[in-house]
């Protein structure tokens, strides 16, 4: 492989890049997160919906909109990686400065 080939798979999955979207904007839409992380707004629905109910995130309504909280103490769901937390894993990533389309 080129140097300057960009692979056509991504290191993060599609569930983290969606929570990484929340640490960055916790009032963010859902078709917001679903145009950042390259997948339809029924998709990021979904994942939402996963994160919200596996307790990753937490949502509160603020008069129309939805405010997410993550739960920084959950651990992680990888085998290789159950021993660390959330928190650890956005304090990397998130932390990033973000290249949206």
């Amino acid at each position: 492989m080129m140097a300057e080939a960009t692979p056509r798979w991504a290191f993060l999955t599609n569930h983290a890049r969606a929570l990484i979207c929340i640490a960055r904007d916790p009032g963010i839409r859902i078709r917001d997160i679903g145009r950042y992380v390259g997948i339809t707004e029924r998709a990021a629905h979904r994942i939402v919906a996963e994160l919200l109910t596996a307790g990753y995130i937490t949502r509160t309504r603020d008069g129309r909109r939805n405010l997410y909280t993550i739960n920084s103490h959950m651990g992680l769901p990888d085998p290789l990686v159950h021993h660390r937390n959330v928190g650890e894993l956005l304090a990397v990533v998130a932390a990033a400065k973000p290249n949206r389309p």
